[in-house]
C-alpha cells in the first residue's frame, strides 16, 4: 500500500514529524535530572527534611571563587565578590544567596544560590546570568566556577557533532555495501526523518513524566543505529527482488513481507527489552527506557512504511549514481544486481535480466545474493564445530572476566571533562576544602528528645572517616534536626559508602539509644549509594524479565525452544563481554585516554540495567536475521548443515555492514563530554562488534552444527516433517543429493 501510494505516505510522515515537534515544544516538554529512588532511606531523609525545613532541597547552584595568586580577601577582590552577589540577588527566580564560606587555607570560598522555582521552570538563561555576573570578579583576578542543577541545565551536552560523524561513517559503509549513492542515502533519509519524529515524541512525553537530560542522547544513539540497520535489511531484499524482475511496487511489498517480518520481531524485541527497565524500581532509569523504546519503535515503523514508499517511488532508480569501483563483481562477495531488462509495452520490466544469478521460492520471492566466502567459512566451522564452539566460548569468558571486579559508583562532577565549569568547581573545592566537601552527608533526626541530635553529632566526630560535623540545626516546629557530615574522602570512594552504612547500622542507633528518635542519612552521595544497592537487588529481576520476554518472542517467531534458549545464552555472553570491557577501561584505566577521560571512575549505577536491556534487544536483531535465513533453508532442505551455511552466506554481508554502521554510530558518541554517554557508547559498540563477529560467525554456526536437527525441535514435530517440504524429500544435502537447492531463475 505504501509503495503504491508513495506521495501520500511520504507526505503523511513529513506532516506528522513537523506536527509532533511543534506540539512537543508547545507542551513545554523539558528534560530534567530527577534522581529520586522511592523506598530508600536517603529519599525518605530528603522528603522528611523538606516537610520540616521548607527551604531544604530547593533548586540551587554553587559558586566557587579561587585566587590563583595573591590573597582572596584583597579589598578589591572582596568588593568585586560583594558586587557579584548583589547582582545575583536581583536576578529572576533567585530566592536566597548565602554568605560566602572561606576555605581553611584562605585561597578559595564558596556559596549557594537558591531559587524559588522548580527545575523544570528554569532554563539556560539562569546560568548565563550567573556567568555574566562573574565578569567583574574575574577582572579582579579571581577564578569563578559554578556547579549544581541549574548549571547542569545550562550546559547540557549536544550531540550534533557525534551525529554527523556517525552518519558520515554510516554513509561510507553503505556506499561500499551498495555501490550506489542513491541506495546508500535511502537508509540515512529514513533514519533522519525517524529521528525527528522520535525526538519530538520523547519531548512530548517529557511534558508528562520526568525524562533525564541524558535520555534523548541515548535515544538518538539507539535510533540512528537501529533505523539505519532496519532500512538496510529491507533495502537489500528490495534490490534482490528488482533484479529478479519484480515491478517496483511488488518488490517493495515482497521486501516488506520477508525482511520486514524479521524487522518487526527484531524491533519488537528491542522495545520490549528496553521497556523492561521499568522493573528497575528507579524512575529515571525507567524513563530512559521509555525514551529509547519510543525512538526505536518509530524507527521500526519508518522502515516498514516510509522506506517502502520511497522504494516504490524510486523503483530501479534506487541503483542510480553507481560507483563502478565499488560495485560487487560476483566473485566471493555475491552477484551484483544486474541492470533491469527493457520494459514491456505496459511499462513494467519484462522479467529478470539475462544471467541474473538469483533464485525464487514458490511465492516468487528472490533470495538475497550469497557470499561464497561466508559459505566456505560456514562449512569450515561446521567441520571443526566442537573446536570452534569451545574456543569461542573460552575467548568470550576471558573478555568477560573483568566483570567480576565491577564496582558500582556515584556519578558526580569529578568525572566531568576537565574543561567544564562543574569539574573545575569540583576540583577547587577538593583542593581547598577537602574532597568530602563536594557532597556532604545530611542526616535528618526526627522524634528525638532534646540532646539527641547533639549526641549523634558527638558520636560522629569520633569516627576516623569524618572530617567535620556541623552543629545540629533544629526546625521551627521542633520536630526535626539536620546534621551535616563532611567525609574525608571523595563521594565516589568506597570509604564514604562504608561510612554511610556504618552510621545507619551502628553509630546512629548507639547515639540515639537514650534519647530515642530516628536518624535518616540523606544527601546526594547517600542517594547514589542507595541507588547502587537497589540496582544490585533489582538487576537479577530485570535480567529475568528481559531474557524471559525475549526468549518467548523468539519461541513465538521460530516455534523452536532450543534455538530461542541458545540465542538467549549467546546474547548473555556478548553482554558479559561488553561489561568486562567497560570495567577494564573505565574502572581499571586501560586505554582511558583514548576516550577523553582523565581518571578512572566506578561504573555508574544506572549503566548495568540500561546496557543490559539495550544490548539484549540489539543482539537479538542479528540473531533474528541470521536465524530467519537458516530456518528458511532448513524448511526447504531438511538439512541442518546446509541450512547454517546458506544462512551465513545470505546474511553475512548485510549483518557485517549493519554491525559496522552501528559500531560507528555508537563510537561517534564517545565524543560527547558526559562520561555516562562515553561508557554506554563503548559498551554498545563492543557488544555489537563481538556479536556480529565472534558470536554470529563462529559460535552460532558451531553450536548449530553440534545441535543439528535438535536445534529446530518442537513438540509434535519430527525431522521428517521438515524434510518433507524440501524438494526431493530432503536427502542428505550433499553433492548430487536432493538437498533442496532452489532452481536458478533464467536458466
Amino acid at each position: 500500500m505504501c509503495a503504491v501510494r508513495p506521495w501520500r505516505t511520504i507526505g503523511a510522515w513529513l506532516v506528522a514529524a513537523v506536527a509532533l515537534l511543534a506540539v512537543g515544544q508547545a507542551a513545554g516538554g523539558t528534560f530534567v535530572n530527577d534522581f529520586r529512588v522511592p523506598g530508600v532511606e536517603s529519599q525518605e531523609a530528603t522528603d522528611t527534611a523538606r516537610d520540616h525545613f521548607p527551604a531544604f532541597g530547593a533548586v540551587d547552584s554553587q559558586i566557587v571563587w579561587r585566587a590563583p595568586e595573591g590573597a582572596l580577601d584583597d579589598p578589591k577582590r572582596s568588593a568585586a565578590v560583594r558586587q557579584m552577589l548583589a547582582d545575583i540577588e536581583k536576578q529572576p527566580d533567585v530566592s536566597k544567596v548565602d554568605q560566602p564560606l572561606p576555605s581553611p587555607n584562605g585561597k578559595a570560598a564558596t556559596t549557594t544560590v537558591s531559587y524559588d522555582q522548580e527545575l523544570g521552570d528554569l532554563d539556560t538563561s539562569h546560568y548565563e546570568r550567573l556567568d555574566e555576573a562573574a565578569e567583574g570578579t574575574r577582572a579582579a583576578g579571581l577564578d569563578v566556577e559554578f556547579r549544581g542543577m541549574v548549571i547542569d541545565l545550562g550546559t547540557e551536552p549536544t550531540t550534533s557533532a557525534a551525529e554527523l560523524v556517525g552518519v558520515g561513517a554510516a554513509l561510507i559503509v553503505l556506499i561500499i555495501a551498495f555501490g550506489s549513492l542513491v541506495a546508500a542515502g535511502l537508509p540515512l533519509v529514513v533514519a533522519a526523518i525517524g529521528i525527528v519524529a522520535g525526538t519530538a515524541l520523547v519531548l512530548l512525553v517529557g511534558a508528562v513524566i520526568d525524562i533525564p537530560t541524558s535520555a534523548p542522547i541515548i535515544a538518538v544513539m539507539l535510533g540512528l543505529g537501529a533505523g539505519i540497520d532496519y532500512a538496510l535489511f529491507i533495502l537489500s531484499r528490495f534490490r534482490a527482488q528488482l533484479a529478479a524482475g519484480d515491478a517496483p511496487a511488488d518488490a517493495a511489498g515482497h521486501a516488506s513481507a520477508v525482511a520486514g517480518h524479521a524487522v518487526v520481531f527484531a524491533g519488537g524485541t528491542v522495545v520490549v527489552a528496553i521497556l523492561g527497565l521499568s522493573f528497575a524500581g528507579i524512575p529515571f532509569v525507567g524513563a530512559m527506557g521509555i525514551a529509547g523504546a519510543i525512538t526505536v519503535g518509530v524507527m521500526m515503523v519508518a522502515a516498514l512504511t516510509l522506506l517502502p514508499a520511497l522504494l516504490g517511488l524510486l523503483g530501479h532508480r534506487v541503483n542510480a549514481l553507481p560507483l563502478p569501483k565499488l560495485r560487487r563483481t560476483g566473485r566471493g562477495r555475491g552477484k551484483a544486481a544486474p541492470a533491469p531488462r527493457p520494459a514491456s509495452d505496459d511499462g513494467e520490466p519484462a522479467g529478470p535480466a539475462q544471467g541474473a544469478d538469483l533464485t525464487l521460492d514458490a511465492h516468487g520471492v528472490a533470495a538475497p545474493p550469497t557470499d561464497s566466502r561466508a559459505a566456505h567459512w560456514g562449512d569450515h566451522v561446521h567441520r571443526h564445530r566442537l573446536v570452534y564452539a569451545c574456543g569461542a566460548t573460552a575467548v568470550l569468558i576471558a573478555l568477560t572476566a573483568p566483570l567480576l571486579s565491577l564496582r558500582l559508583g556515584n556519578p558526580d562532577d569529578g568525572i566531568q571533562p576537565p574543561d567544564l565549569t562543574q569539574r573545575q568547581a569540583y576540583d577547587h573545592i577538593a583542593d581547598n576544602f577537602g574532597p568530602g566537601w563536594n557532597a556532604p552527608l545530611v542526616i535528618t533526626v526526627t522524634d528525638a528528645e532534646r540532646g539527641g541530635a547533639e549526641a549523634l553529632a558527638a558520636e560522629l566526630k569520633r569516627d576516623p572517616e569524618v572530617a567535620r560535623v556541623t552543629e545540629p540545626e533544629r526546625s521551627d516546629d521542633g520536630a526535626a534536626s539536620l546534621v551535616t557530615v563532611v567525609p574525608r574522602h571523595a563521594p565516589q570512594d568506597k570509604e564514604v559508602s562504608d561510612l554511610v552504612h556504618r552510621i545507619r547500622d551502628d553509630l546512629a542507633p548507639r547515639a540515639l539509644a537514650d534519647s530515642g528518635g530516628r536518624a535518616l542519612v540523606g544527601g546526594s552521595t547517600a542517594l547514589q549509594i542507595d541507588m547502587a544497592d537497589v540496582v544490585g537487588e533489582r538487576l537479577p529481576w530485570v535480567v529475568l524479565a528481559v531474557v524471559g520476554a525475549g526468549t518467548l518472542l523468539l519461541v513465538g517467531m521460530f516455534r523452536a525452544p532450543v534455538v530461542a534458549l541458545k540465542a538467549a545464552v549467546m546474547t548473555l555472553l556478548s553482554i558479559g563481554v561488553s561489561f568486562g570491557v567497560i570495567t577494564a577501561m573505565f574502572q581499571w584505566g586501560w586505554g582511558l585516554d583514548l576516550v577523553g577521560v582523565d581518571k578512572t571512575v566506578p561504573i555508574m549505577s544506572a549503566v548495568p540495567m540500561l546496557l543490559f536491556a539495550v544490548l539484549f534487544g540489539l543482539s537479538m536483531d542479528y540473531e533474528v536475521f541470521l536465524l530467519s535465513a537458516i530456518r528458511e533453508s532448513y524448511e526447504k532442505t531438511g538439512d541442518p548443515r546446509r541450512a547454517v551455511i546458506a544462512g551465513l552466506s545470505s546474511t553475512a554481508g548485510v549483518i557485517t555492514a549493519a554491525a559496522v554502521i552501528m559500531a560507528c554510530v555508537f563510537l561517534s558518541f564517545v565524543s560527547v563530554p558526559e562520561t555516562l554517554i562515553k561508557i554506554i557508547g563503548i559498551g554498545l559498540a563492543t557488544a555489537v562488534v563481538i556479536d556480529a563477529t565472534l558470536i554470529r560467525m563462529v559460535l552460532v554456526p558451531a553450536v548449530m552444527g553440534l545441535l543439528g536437527d535438535a536445534a529446530w525441535w518442537r513438540p509434535g514435530r519430527r525431522k521428517e516433517d521438515a524434510a518433507a517440504v524440501a524438494p526431493g524429500g530432503g536427502g542428505d544435502g550433499g553433492p548430487g543429493g536432493s538437498g533442496g537447492e532452489r532452481a536458478p531463475v533464467g536458466r
